[in-house]
C-alpha cells in the first residue's frame, strides 16, 4: 500500500483521510512494514465501506487485513439504524459465523508427544475434513429448526457437551433474533449432513502447547501454564452460511434502486438495517450464528471421544470460543449500533456485563489462530479496545498470497515433511489444500499480534506452538 495515501496517527495507527463520498474517515491499526504488504485493495475497500449510510467513527481495518469481497478481510464497521445505517452480506463474508475456540486439557507436552502419532491418527479417523466433508450427524427438518434457533446450547441438550461449555461462547452459546424460515431450502441442504465438520480452506483442529506467558494475572484467570496442552477448533457455518451469504448478496444487489443507496463498489450490496430484507438477513444471518456454534461444539464433543480413549486424563474444558465473521447488534457509548466484523474478533473489556463472572476481572479471551505450523496466540480484550474499533481486534494472521499462487509455489508433501522434520504432524485429505495453506502463505502472526498489542486493540497473553494439525 502506498503510504502517501495516509496520515500517520501513531506508530500503528494511519488515517485515511476524508474525500470524495466518504462520510467517515478510515483508520488502519498496523505498523509500517504491515501497511506496506497490505494491497492497494485494501485501501480502496476501506475507502469505500466509509461511504456507506450511516456508518459510526471510522472504516476500521486490522493488522492482519487484506483485499476480501466488497469490505476488506480484517474489516470492522458500525452502523446506526436511527441515522440509516445498513447491514451488508458482504460485510460478514460467506463462513457466517466461523471462528476459533480453545479447549484446555489438563495434560502437558510430554503426555501428548508419547503417544503424538496415535493422537493424530484418532483425531484424522474421527473429524471429517476437507471440501465437502459430511459427518455422521444428519438433521431432520425438525432438527435443522431447532439447531439454527439453539445453536450450542441445541447441541448440548441433544448430548453434544455440557452445560458449562456454554458460558465460555458468545451469547451463551445461543444468537437471539435467529428466524429459520428465512433460510432457504438449499441452505438447509447443503447442511444436512455438514454438522461436526471442519471444511477445508483454513479451517483447522490443532493441539497446541503453550510456550510463552506475556501476562501472568490474565494467564492465572484463563488457568494458563506454560507447557500446558490445548485443543484448537476453527471453522465455521460450513456450507449453510456459504449459501445464506451468497443468496443475501444476489437479493441486496437486486434491491439497490429500491433503498436509492449509491454504491462504490456493487459488491458493497446492501439494505438499511430495518427494512423487510435488512430484517430478513439479520435473522437468516444468526441462523447461520448458531449453525456455526452448534458445528464447533459437535467437533468439541468429537475430539472428547477421541481423547477419552488415547489420554483418558484429559478434562477438555472449554477455555473460550469467539467467531471472526458476524454482525451484531451492540451498545456503545449508550447507542445501540450493527458492528460487522468480517475478519475480525470481539475483544470485550474487563467488567463487560456479557462476559462470565470469573473473566469479569480480566476481559475475554481473544484467540488469534497462526498458519498451518505456526504459533498461535491467546490475548485478552482491554478498555482501550472499545474506544478504538468497537472492542475488536484482529483474527489471524492474514493471507499475503493467493492460494492459486501458494498452490505454484509450494507441494504438499513437502511441506508436510517439513513440518514433520520440526515435530508437527499434520494430517489431510488434501495435499493441494497443504499447498494452499502453506505457511509462507501467510503474513507473520507474530508481527499482527504484536501491533494488536501495541495497539491497544487486545493485550498479549499466551504463545502456543503445534503439536499436530488436522487441515481441512
Amino acid at each position: 500500500m502506498d503510504l502517501g495515501l495516509l496520515k500517520r496517527r501513531g506508530e500503528q495507527e494511519w488515517e485515511i483521510p476524508l474525500h470524495g463520498a466518504m462520510r467517515v474517515p478510515g483508520v488502519i491499526f498496523a505498523d509500517e512494514a504491515l501497511v506496506r504488504q497490505m494491497d492497494d485493495k485494501v485501501y480502496q475497500q476501506a475507502v469505500n465501506v466509509a461511504t456507506l449510510p450511516g456508518i459510526v467513527s471510522a472504516s476500521y481495518v486490522m493488522p492482519d487485513a487484506h483485499w476480501g469481497y466488497g469490505f476488506p478481510i480484517g474489516g470492522v464497521a458500525a452502523f446506526d439504524p436511527q441515522q440509516g445505517g445498513v447491514v451488508s452480506a458482504g460485510g460478514v463474508g460467506f463462513d457466517v459465523s466461523c471462528g476459533v475456540r480453545c479447549l484446555q486439557s489438563g495434560l502437558s507436552g510430554a503426555e501428548v508427544r508419547a503417544v503424538q502419532s496415535e493422537l493424530a491418527d484418532a483425531l484424522y479417523a474421527q473429524i471429517p475434513a476437507g471440501l465437502g466433508s459430511t459427518g455422521g450427524v444428519e438433521l431432520s427438518d425438525e432438527q435443522t429448526d431447532a439447531m439454527l434457533c439453539g445453536g450450542a446450547r441445541w447441541a448440548v441438550q441433544s448430548g453434544w457437551g455440557e452445560a458449562r461449555d456454554l458460558e465460555r461462547i458468545e451469547e451463551c452459546g445461543q444468537m437471539s433474533g435467529a428466524d429459520p424460515s428465512q433460510v432457504s431450502s438449499r441452505a438447509r441442504l447443503r447442511q444436512r449432513a455438514e454438522m461436526g465438520t471442519l471444511g477445508s480452506g483454513n479451517h483447522y483442529l490443532e493441539v497446541q502447547q503453550v510456550c510463552d506467558i506475556f501476562d501472568l494475572r490474565a494467564a492465572e484467570a484463563f488457568g494458563l501454564q506454560v507447557d500446558d496442552v490445548l485443543v484448537a477448533i476453527h471453522c465455521g457455518s460450513r456450507g449453510l452460511g456459504h449459501q445464506v451469504g451468497t443468496e443475501f448478496l444476489q437479493r441486496m444487489a437486486m434491491a439497490e434502486s429500491v433503498y436509492g443507496i449509491a454504491l462504490a463498489d456493487r459488491e458493497l450490496a446492501c439494505a438499511p438495517i430495518h427494512s423487510e430484507l435488512g430484517e430478513s438477513y439479520l435473522g437468516a444471518m444468526r441462523a447461520a450464528i448458531n449453525c456455526a456454534l452448534a458445528n464447533r461444539q459437535i467437533l468439541t464433543h468429537l475430539v472428547r471421544e477421541v481423547f477419552n480413549q488415547v489420554l483418558p486424563r484429559a478434562t477438555l474444558k472449554l477455555l473460550y470460543d469467539v467467531s471472526h465473521n458476524t454482525c451484531k447488534s451492540e451498545l456503545h457509548a449508550g447507542r445501540e449500533l450493527y458492528v460487522h466484523r468480517k475478519g475480525a474478533t470481539r475483544a470485550l473489556g474487563p467488567g463487560h456485563p456479557q462476559l462470565p463472572l470469573a473473566l469479569q476481572a480480566v476481559g475475554q479471551p481473544v484467540l488469534i489462530g497462526g498458519s498451518m505450523g505456526t504459533e498461535s496466540y491467546i490475548l485478552v480484550g482491554t478498555h482501550s479496545s472499545e474506544r478504538h474499533a468497537f472492542a475488536s481486534a484482529c483474527h489471524g494472521a492474514g493471507r499475503q498470497m493467493s492460494r492459486h499462487q501458494a498452490a505454484r509455489t509450494w507441494r504438499g508433501r513437502a511441506v508436510v515433511e517439513a513440518l514433520a522434520g520440526r515435530g508437527i504432524i499434520v494430517r489431510s485429505p488434501s495435499l493441494r489444500g497443504i499447498a494452499e495453506e502453506a505457511p509462507e502463505a501467510y503474513k507473520d502472526v507474530t508481527s499482527v499480534v504484536n501491533c494488536a498489542d501495541a495497539a491497544g486493540l487486545a493485550r498479549k497473553v499466551a504463545r502456543t506452538q503445534p503439536l499436530i494439525c488436522i487441515k481441512g
